[in-house]
């Protein structure tokens, strides 16, 4: 249960009261979003509150167990800072976000009753929904280690140990032509085989995605024309000049990470672990019990 401020108390003691939802919200790049669904600015704990930006509450659903919480916060694309582009572009996912609820007459008087993140966000043509999700969402998450074939390492973290801006691996180039709202070719990284970049990422240095990362599906290399897919089409279209740095990718085989990297020493899968003909094949006398997956 929680302890109420005696002021805000006496307020909901009258019958009467003048209250208003605000969510705070802290997105992963560090700005910080105040909305409320009162007509007027609220300001409150060095936060502007934005009124009339279109943002409706659910309502509150909670239990004493460790099942997720969740509200909905309902809202129109009115307000110029939440914007269509900047929801695909990812900069609103898993956001913190404080919901409060506010006596608007004084302000001072109010209470925290979710704290929460971003969770599914599904947006329509002129409107948008976000999902607050309440903090044991975190203990639905994996956590540990799975067992399996390939690497479970991210290529270039500490427990890889490949240095990714060595230039061996590391290139920057720039669009020559779109060929596709993913694909493109690209100057520059000649110099590079036919796939070294597949499963890497690149970062664009220049452009309306500058600073933005995206992951490599392909790159190919034929009659020295070099083409980049990308695994998902950039928000804002790459065109003709735009630069980027994009760095090698691993497919996390363990035959990848000796001949490529030289790094079989820090492999972290289990590249021996028997196939799944271990366990329904029967006996022969003609052998054929190596192991290795059907």
């Amino acid at each position: 249960m929680k302890a109420l401020d005696p002021a805000l108390q006496a307020h909901l003691d009258e019958g009467t009261t003048t209250l208003a939802w605000c969510w705070r919200i802290t997105r992963a790049d560090g700005e910080v979003l105040g909305f409320t669904d009162h007509d007027r600015p609220l300001a409150f704990g060095g936060t502007d509150y934005e009124p009339e930006s279109g943002l409706s509450a659910s309502e509150i659903r909670a239990g004493s167990d460790l099942s997720v919480d969740s509200q909905d916060a309902e809202g129109a694309l009115t307000s110029d800072r939440i914007t269509e582009t900047d929801i695909l572009d990812g900069r609103w996912d898993n956001a913190l976000v404080e919901v409060w609820r506010v006596n608007w007459e004084a302000p001072g008087q109010r209470v925290l009753l979710r704290l929460g993140s971003i969770g599914e966000l599904r947006r329509g043509r002129v409107a948008f929904v976000a999902e607050v999700r309440g903090m044991a969402h975190v203990l639905g998450q994996t956590v540990g280690r799975v067992y399996q074939g390939t690497c479970d390492a991210a290529l270039g973290d500490t427990r890889c140990g490949v240095d990714l801006n060595d230039p061996i691996y590391t290139g920057t180039g720039a669009v020559v032509d779109p060929i596709r709202d993913r694909a493109f070719t690209a100057s520059g990284i000649g110099g590079f085989a036919s796939g070294w970049f597949a499963f890497g990422h690149l970062e664009w240095t220049s452009g309306p995605n500058s600073g933005r990362l995206a992951e490599v599906m392909m790159h190919e290399v034929a009659s020295g024309i070099v083409t980049i897919t990308l695994l998902e089409a950039p928000v804002r279209p790459a065109a003709a000049g735009h630069a980027f740095t994009i760095r090698a990718g691993c497919d996390k085989r363990a035959e990848t990470c000796a001949a490529r990297f030289a790094n079989i020493v820090n492999f972290r899968g289990f590249p021996h672990i028997p196939g799944q003909d271990t366990v329904i094949r029967y006996a022969t006398a003609d052998g054929g019990h190596e192991g290795a997956v059907l």
